[in-house]
């Protein structure tokens, strides 16, 4: 009948699927490790690594993301006082001979219990290193599902399609509002990224308690990982 899939495209499409999201977990199971907390520009190391960075607004969940994606609970430091994170850390994931991503962990945009001027150089630090980074391929933009896009968020996105720099939109803390709610504010959120042009389309909901959405993610950032040792995926 004109318009009935053809026989075992279904079947191709879970297939890619599932092998998608086993690629993922096999990165993120890899060795991970701390290289180094930076506090300034000049201390950023030089890279030809593809680097991912985690940013957002102040204990919106980063470091709990960070856990999650690699399946550690204490690799990067995690705290209920918003401006726990006060350096871009870095971190390796793969042999410790032939990595295959960096990932930065940013400190919080937005409030901190911390002196105003700490905040200022620390929003200063992020917004220069966004801009300025040659190994950045992606920047993961966390936003609460509870509240969706503030204007600190705004802010950053404006500044992050200036400069070029491709970013997605992640809801943390999926677990929080109830499913509906969930969908009202990943579908407003879609629509407030369409009139900037360095977003990606895709906006992820995850839990960083429950681990939803956690594999969906691992396997988008497989994508953008260096080929594996041996010159598998």
């Amino acid at each position: 009948m004109a318009g009935d899939a053809e026989p075992g495209s279904d079947d191709a499409a879970d297939s890619a699927a599932t092998a998608r999201l086993e690629a993922g977990r096999v990165l993120f199971a890899q060795p991970c490790a701390f290289l180094r907390g930076v506090a300034d520009l000049s201390g950023l190391p030089p890279s030809d690594l593809p680097e991912i960075a985690f940013c957002g607004r102040s204990n919106v969940g980063k470091s709990s993301l960070v856990n999650a994606l690699t399946g550690r609970n204490t690799l990067a430091r995690t705290s209920n006082t918003p401006g726990r994170t006060q350096e871009i850390n870095l971190f390796t994931l793969g042999p410790e001979a032939q990595p295959r991503l960096m990932l930065a962990d940013l400190p919080g945009h937005g409030f901190a219990r911390a002196p105003k001027a700490k905040v200022d150089a620390w929003t200063r630090l992020v917004n220069a290193y966004l801009k300025g980074r040659p190994p950045l391929r992606r920047v993961l933009l966390l936003v609460d599902a509870r509240h969706g896009l503030k204007g600190i968020d705004r802010t950053v996105m404006s500044m992050l399609d200036a400069a070029a720099v491709n970013y997605q939109v992640v809801l943390t803390k999926a677990d929080k509002p109830g499913m509906k709610a969930l969908a009202d504010i990943q579908a407003a959120t879609m629509a407030g990224l369409a009139r900037h042009v360095a977003a990606h389309p895709e906006v992820m909901a995850t839990s960083a308690r429950t681990g939803a959405g956690i594999p969906e993610l691992r396997a988008a950032l497989t994508d953008i990982a260096a080929p594996a040792p041996g010159g598998g995926g």
